[in-house]
């Protein structure tokens, strides 16, 4: 059913699949803990440098929902913020190997990742969405991806969630139908709007981001999963670091500052995110389950 589409752009999913089996290969971690960071008087952050809207570069300075968020973090911590932009590619296997304390990026939460991070409350949902052609009428609901040629990014999150998808149409006596897998998607829009694909699927974050670029092409469907979320992962068994990046967090709801910046970079706020850190698999399948 799955098959692939030989392209040889390395991409965010592909590298991050990589970097998956890096991070695990490494083994336990020397992560500083909150005491060793205060002696020493700073906290080293690694955030991406492409991944919008949540990092972006413009004219070499960096802007969007992480660096609003560290922003935020260096007036809340009582110890220096010191931040190291990097390629997407290795960036969770640096944070495991201890060479940075955390990562503020737009990581999602996954079985796959829970094996060697922790991860703070959530700061924005990574629900999956169908996207289609807004001219075509053959979609016009979950059931009628029967069968349909759906496109999705390679060693993917989202790829690994696409048997919730076939459950739903399974419930609807409908079935997946073929899956082409690209190393991006820019490419996955390109095929959809040519008519190459019949939908695609994308989170509910960059899918908003696509409506308002390219609204006139596209449509935004309904989900394709149950929730999901994007998330700081902290190395496992730090506990101490841990809670007090909740506590950051607790502080930008209780000052609604949280709801601004999703508002500002996601077009909607999220105030239903579950409030709690997610440690083990057992806790985001119950937080994920659809109902």
């Amino acid at each position: 059913m799955f098959s692939s589409l030989s392209v040889s752009t390395v991409s965010r999913g592909l590298a991050g699949a990589a970097s998956m089996a890096a991070l695990v290969a490494i083994g336990v971690a020397q992560a500083a803990s909150l005491e060793e960071i205060r002696e020493r008087g700073y906290m080293t952050v690694a955030t991406e440098d492409n991944y919008a809207p949540f990092e972006i570069m413009e004219d070499g300075e960096p802007t969007g929902f992480s660096h609003d968020m560290l922003a935020e973090f260096r007036d809340y911590a009582d110890f220096e913020i010191r931040q190291e932009i990097l390629p997407w590619q290795g960036l969770l296997a640096s944070v495991r190997a201890g060479n940075y304390d955390m990562a503020v990026t737009g990581a999602m939460v996954s079985t796959e990742r829970l094996r060697v991070f922790d991860f703070a409350w959530p700061t924005a949902s990574a629900q999956n969405y169908y996207i289609k052609r807004i001219d075509d009428d053959s979609i016009d609901g979950l059931a009628s991806l029967d069968g349909k040629t759906v496109g999705v990014q390679a060693g993917s999150v989202l790829l690994s969630r696409l048997n919730e998808l076939e459950a739903m149409l399974e419930a609807t006596g409908g079935e997946l139908g073929e899956v082409v897998e690209y190393p991006a998607y820019p490419e996955i829009y390109e095929d959809l709007k040519n008519g190459r694909l019949d939908y695609a699927v994308n989170g509910i974050v960059p899918a908003e981001s696509l409506m308002r670029s390219r609204g006139d092409e596209f449509a935004l469907g309904e989900p394709v999963t149950g929730p999901g979320f994007h998330a700081y992962p902290v190395p496992k068994g730090n506990e101490a670091l841990l809670e007090y990046v909740n506590g950051f967090i607790e502080h930008l709801y209780e000052t609604g500052r949280l709801a601004e910046l999703q508002e500002k970079w996601f077009g909607r706020a999220f105030p239903d995110l579950p409030r709690q850190s997610i440690t083990s698999v057992e806790e985001l399948e119950s937080l994920t389950a659809i109902d």
